[in-house]
């Protein structure tokens, strides 16, 4: 990779993603971007360009924390220091890799130092690096939730603290934050969302022309990347002085009434949590009138505050696509007078051309004062097929059926899910050691602390009471002559912890003509849809298998975008015969294989049926018995290898033949119908899970033996 940075205003369109970058870079206080979209858009080049753009900073010589002279920090680890003429240097950029631990973040106390000598000694961690600089996560919604807790607090507060066993640090962290992330791999939490003061969706241009420029300057900069930013060194010097004159105008811009009663009235329209939001709009507005050299803020300073402050804040639940109605936005803020305008600064000169993509060599891509207003990322094509059409309806099992899975004369058009309700929780049973989440009991890095061990590799915990004991036999023989513990290495204890873990979580649908009936297939819908939901908000990993037909097709391979596998489960047509085998032994192979890449993360397995077999699922081949048998043999195989599962019974009508049940006993599983699922007729089930479980692992152990 080259020491030469990518030149900022080299990045071709991503007018959003640029602005807000920028606005954050002539006020922090914005509250940092996160940036949404597809692999390959330019994300990480635009932000790693940015630090080129931000003033030096003056530090302390010799900080590591990296205090302001005129103003030190009094509260420094490395303070107090003394007044005295600082040292220019540029601003940093940190990157947190996603496998970071909590102390290469927030940094490390050296435990047997503080309990043996009583000294603070404290080793900063990145949070302590980026303070002054901008903080960049790439892959953020990757990232463990005790980490991002961390991340958004301190750059909430200004400041990260670091408490262990008694001995406390403090030191100031006021960073740009600026986090990456592609939705398909998975969405923040809502909470975390709201943290992020701007969000921006990027999507790679659809226009011949655009993209042309894009390879055709990225081949530039490889070849030879001191001379591409030589090519772009006034642009870049254009833009870093008009940051630095927006930053000093800065305190001067008024935020009117009108402005207020604007922001207010759109947030209040448009519905969303709590204050934050009318903050982050006033703070961001008044950038914008900076950044365009204004001293007052107007409509349009509002309204492009609103497109990036809103989107990711209006989301009701994880299924609702980010986005806002401008229609809407225009409506309420035309209630409301224009503020006084005031003389147009001079616009600033344009930048050479660049290749037809429709931007100045200005970053706010009109070469002038005024910001431009939001066009939003051009559409994406959807990745799934067409609908089928609709067909005749086939939900008797004795009906012609096709003899394959695609398309055919006995497919239903899909029909839309029922309301999604709350579900209680459904658990693994055990003890776990996998990721972080909030399903199943787990040993966990936090959580309640249930006893200690030799630490395996640097000490985290410290298990106090557990490591005096380990040390008390030995004082005398080590010659302790004052009231301090004499603490060897030998003698740290780590502390063990649980908490929850998040599990790969397994929906095996049953989509065959018995299931077709449009308002059946509804509920079913509603009701798997209330379990993504549940998914979602405990961390969970999702995959989704759908069988009919002749066979059973993983429609969404294990992934933690629940928003994929709800948009997967709402184009999914039905129709056809029932292969449960061929579902069930999918699910079988999908876990085999996740075991070998995530060993450590327990499935759970879901599956949604009727409990009727009507196709052996083997087409072409001998099925080696009828359709109900192997269905059982393929649930026994699953139960035993010990695989939690929970059987949905779809069954409904006066005539039931409790096939379903039949199903989970093969399976030594509960099972629960579609009404039952709900939170308040939940009550039992998990311990039905747990007991189902240990039962079949029993009678596994009997067989054994017995044979």
């Amino acid at each position: 990779m080259s020491s030469v940075p990518y030149p900022f205003t080299a990045v071709v369109g991503q007018t959003d993603l640029r602005l807000a970058l920028l606005l954050n870079a002539v006020s922090p206080a914005v509250g940092g971007v996160l940036v949404r979209g597809e692999k390959g858009t330019a994300k990480s080049t635009a932000v790693r360009a940015l630090s080129a753009l931000l003033p030096q900073v003056d530090v302390v010589p010799g900080c590591r924390f990296s205090c302001a002279p005129g103003a030190p920090d009094p509260a420094c680890p490395d303070g107090p220091h003394e007044p005295g003429a600082g040292a220019a240097r540029p601003a940093r950029m940190v990157e947190l890799p996603v496998g970071a631990s909590e102390d290469r973040l927030v940094g490390a106390l050296d435990i047997e130092r503080a309990l043996s000598e009583g000294v603070k000694a404290f080793e900063p961690g990145l949070l302590a690096d980026a303070h002054r600089g901008i903080l960049y996560v790439d892959e953020v919604n990757l990232l463990h939730d005790h980490l991002i807790d961390l991340l958004l607090d301190a750059a909430a507060m200004g400041a990260s603290y670091v408490e262990r066993e008694g001995v406390s640090v403090r030191h100031a962290a006021r960073f740009l934050l600026v986090g990456t992330m592609n939705p398909e791999e998975g969405e923040l939490r809502p909470q975390l969302l709201d943290r992020f003061g701007l969000t921006v969706e990027v999507a790679a241009s659809r226009e011949p022309a655009q993209r042309v420029e894009v390879v055709r300057r990225r081949l530039a900069y490889e070849d030879d990347p001191a001379a591409f930013a030589i090519r772009w060194a006034d642009e870049e010097h254009e833009v870093r002085a008009r940051v630095v004159a927006a930053r000093a105008l800065l305190p001067q811009v008024l935020l009117g009434d009108t402005a207020l009663l604007q922001i207010a009235a759109a947030c209040a329209g448009f519905e969303v949590d709590g204050m934050r939001a009318d903050i982050v709009m006033a703070r961001t507005a008044t950038a914008l009138a900076a950044w365009a050299g204004r001293t007052s803020v107007r409509k349009e300073d509002v309204r492009q505050a609103a497109l990036l402050a809103l989107p990711h804040r209006r989301r009701r639940n994880p299924f609702d696509a980010p986005g806002l109605d401008e229609e809407m936005l225009d409506r309420i803020l035309d209630g409301f007078p224009d503020e006084e305008p005031e003389p147009e600064p001079d616009p600033e000169p344009q930048g050479p051309d660049d290749g037809g993509d429709g931007d100045g060599g200005g970053p706010d891509g009109d070469g002038g004062g005024v910001p431009p207003q939001h066009d939003g990322p051009p559409a994406q094509e959807a990745d799934s097929p067409e609908a089928a059409p609709d067909a005749p309806d086939t939900t008797r099992e004795d009906a012609p059926q096709p003899s394959a899975q695609g398309s055919g004369a006995a497919e239903q058009a899909p029909v839309a899910a029922a309301e999604p309700f709350r579900t209680k929780v459904l658990s693994v049973p055990g003890l776990g050691e996998g990721a972080a989440g909030r399903r199943s009991r787990a040993r966990t890095a936090h959580g309640r602390t249930t006893g200690s061990q030799r630490p395996r590799g640097h000490l985290t915990k410290l298990h106090l009471a557990a490591t005096v004991h380990a040390a008390a036999p030995h004082q005398k023989a080590r010659g302790r002559a004052g009231r301090g513990l004499v603490i060897r290495k030998d003698d740290l204890r780590q502390a063990t912890r649980e908490g929850r873990e998040g599990n790969l979580v397994l929906f095996v649908v049953d989509a065959s003509g018995s299931m077709a009936a449009r308002q059946r297939m509804s509920a079913v819908k509603g009701a798997v849809m209330s379990l993504l939901l549940d998914a979602y908000q405990r961390r969970d990993k999702v995959g989704l298998i759908t069988f009919r037909g002749s066979g059973a097709e993983l429609a969404l391979p294990p992934t933690s975008s629940v928003d994929a596998a709800a948009a997967r489960l709402e184009r999914l047509p039905t129709g056809g015969r029932t292969p449960l085998a061929a579902g069930l032994l999918k699910a079988h192979e999908v876990l085999r294989v996740e075991r070998l890449r995530d060993p450590s993360r327990r499935p759970l397995l879901v599956v949604v049926t009727d409990g009727r077999a009507t196709s052996a699922g083997v087409p072409g081949g001998r099925p080696g018995g009828t359709p109900r048998e192997l269905s059982g043999r393929s649930a026994r195989l699953l139960a035993s290898e010990g695989i939690a599962s929970v059987v949905v019974d779809c069954e409904s009508g006066p005539v039931r033949l409790g096939l379903a049940g039949v199903l989970a006993a093969d399976l030594g599983a509960p099972a629960v119908t579609l009404d039952g699922l709900r939170a308040d007729s939940l009550a039992g089930l998990v311990k039905n899970v747990r007991t189902a479980v240990t039962h079949t692992a029993s009678l596994n152990s009997v067989s054994r033996r017995a044979a």
